[in-house]
């Protein structure tokens, strides 16, 4: 489990390990310092410094915080690659990596998304922006040969605090790159719009028990579930609080789980959106199109900086799972599908370290090479470049959900669909029967002819297109609905269905076929409690037709000549979300096994999909 730990949350500083000194270029050209910076408090963070043996000149300093430690320890031990890529390795920086406060070798109390303090008014008020702004104060006075330049970046949590490190105001942070970054815990990672992601229930403790001491190791473990077939393993556990028994009240992340069944001030105060404004630094924004923990994050950190900031601000998007675009793989595979080879290459070498070279080697001074927006058509599988995201020449385009599985641009008389929601019997988000590790990745792109094969989804899909259609923004879903019960959830898929004569790839899996294969592009939940606020849940009035928004995120994708498109509507999609009992109660955290009933969900045909079509 702790392989598919670090794997997950690209934990370089553990993959990476390697001891021969005879082939490690970091060895070789890197001393390394291990220090204790004091923060306003008193408190230290540990601290790893790596710094060029060539000293005949001055370097900018990239630096990452990260709650997943920054081994190996110990001022000889090294690791195999630092840096955000091999690129900026090679041409030299001060690389640092910090335990934030309260993990591994760091003092003090873990808080999970710590909230910002504005308006700090004493030395004991600290936030990640506080220490940041004291390490990087820290860095710049006492690291020799530094050119008084800091840089952040960071992926996933890391990520999180990059763009954290935006609110520490210290005038010597020049460059930011928030990769794959949380920036609501509430809509990022462990939920959905409302719905709990069951299948990040694994890595829990990750985030859950307070360590007691300094340590280089973990202390905290994985739950063992005995199977590798997750959804029967989840399906059998029946309500989600049977599963307290894997976690005791030390596991402080579950219990707030619980509690904070809504988007309640617990919550708000952990984002981070509503505090990005007048920002100085440059700073690139970086997401992967598939990525099934933060796609939220990126698009939102993004677009928020733009809206309040008038900052260098970029955004890049590419064909990328979480974090894919720091691996080194010659071929860019999600699930099935191969998007073309050298891609993170290509990104790591052409847009990241130029970047940071712009910025924290060339002060900014020169001709800039980056576009504002830098994406990846999924596609037509090939980059774009654009001076705004989403592109300006952009519409709105609705398109109905009609009788006889039809999606059209134009609504005929209302009429409705229906079906059984049975929570004994859910939708599987994935056909594959496995354990999905901490948490899921492949099921983005995912054939959907299985979901779409079920009586329990409803299927609308265009005529075959007689030319190419993109999308390019986000997508919203205007749903018209009714249940028997008096909640439900509403999950909305767009699908891009491929031609019977699609040629067959060597990537994909042996028991299915690229003829007709139903290619997930975007997908997302709605907790039907939520469809007015998500502070205040609200129960559905049984049989009433009400309205749902589903927002989709962004998308940058091409439907070509020859395809569909295809929108499909369900109520279930297990073990990725949790089961809704579909009677309302006050939080399914505690819902009886007895709540839980089956229901006949409506999907009137007034109901729209608003896409973002590039013209």
């Amino acid at each position: 489990m702790k392989k598919l730990f670090v794997s997950l949350f690209l934990l370089v500083a553990v993959s990476l390990l390697g001891q021969d000194k005879k082939s490690n270029y970091v060895a070789e050209n890197y001393t390394k310092q291990e220090v204790s910076i004091k923060m306003r408090d008193g408190l230290t963070l540990f601290t790893s410094i790596y710094s060029p043996k060539d000293t005949s000149k001055k370097y900018p300093i990239v630096m990452q915080r990260t709650p997943y430690n920054c081994a190996p320890y110990g001022p000889d031990q090294f690791k195999r690659s630092i840096a955000p890529n091999e690129t900026m390795m090679k041409e030299g920086y001060i690389v640092v990596y910090q335990d934030v406060r309260g993990r591994y070798m760091s003092d003090g109390l873990y808080d999970n998304m710590r909230g910002y303090i504005p308006n700090k008014k004493a030395k004991t008020e600290v936030d990640e922006a506080s220490d940041t702004y004291d390490t990087i104060d820290w860095l710049v006075k006492n690291v020799p040969n530094n050119n008084g330049n800091v840089g952040t970046w960071g992926i996933s949590y890391p990520g999180f605090y990059a763009s954290y490190s935006l609110l520490s105001g210290h005038p010597a942070l020049k460059a930011v790159s928030p990769q794959a970054c949380i920036a609501d815990f509430f809509f990022d990672d462990f939920h959905h719009n409302g719905a709990y992601m069951l299948s990040y229930w694994k890595v829990t403790p990750l985030f859950g028990p307070q360590k007691t001491k300094p340590t280089t190791e973990a202390w905290f473990k994985f739950p063992n579930v005995g199977t590798n077939d997750d959804y029967q393993f989840f399906l059998n556990a029946g309500p989600i609080a049977n599963l307290d028994k894997y976690y005791d009240s030390s596991n402080e992340f579950w219990q707030q789980l619980k509690e904070h069944s809504s988007y309640d001030e617990f919550w708000q105060k952990r984002g981070l959106l509503q505090h990005l404004k007048n920002i100085k630094p440059a700073v690139m924004t970086v997401g992967g199109w598939f990525d099934a923990e933060d796609l939220y994050g990126p698009l939102n950190t993004y677009s928020t900086i733009e809206k309040n900031s008038k900052n260098y601000n970029t955004i890049v998007m590419g064909p990328w799972s979480h974090g894919d675009w720091a691996r080194n793989s010659e071929k860019q595979i999600i699930g099935n599908i191969n998007f073309g080879d050298s891609i993170s290459g290509f990104y790591q070498k052409n847009i990241e370290a130029n970047f940071f070279r712009h910025f924290l080697k060339n002060n900014g001074k020169g001709e800039n090479k980056l576009p504002e927006a830098y994406v990846f058509d999924t596609g037509r599988k090939e980059w774009k470049t654009y001076d705004t995201w989403p592109p300006k020449n952009t519409e709105k385009q609705q398109f109905y959900l009609q009788p006889q599985q039809k999606l059209t641009e134009n609504a005929g008389a209302v009429s409705f669909e229906e079906f059984v929601s049975d929570p004994k019997k859910p939708v599987p988000h994935s056909e594959d029967i496995k354990q999905q590790g901490l948490t899921p990745r492949k099921y983005m792109t995912d054939d959907q002819r299985f979901a779409a094969r079920r009586s329990d989804v409803l299927v609308f899909e265009t005529d075959v297109l007689a030319e190419d259609v993109t999308l390019a923004g986000d997508i919203l879903a205007k749903l018209q609905v009714a249940t028997t019960g008096t909640d439900a959830d509403w999950v909305v898929k767009v699908v891009d269905v491929f031609p019977n004569d699609e040629p067959e790839t060597k990537e994909v899996q042996p028991y299915l076929k690229m003829s007709n294969y139903h290619m997930m592009v975007r997908s997302e939940v709605m907790r039907g409690r939520f469809r007015n606020s998500f502070v205040n849940p609200e129960p559905f009035v049984a049989n009433e037709k009400t309205p749902v928004n589903v927002k989709l995120q962004d998308v940058f994708h091409t439907f070509k000549k020859g395809h569909k498109i295809q929108i499909q509507v369900q109520s279930t999609w297990f073990p990725l979300i949790d089961l809704n009992p579909q009677t309302f109660v006050p939080n399914i955290f505690y819902a009886k096994p007895e709540d839980f009933k089956k229901q006949t969900h409506r999907v009137y045909s007034d109901s729209e999909i608003e896409f973002t079509v590039l013209k």
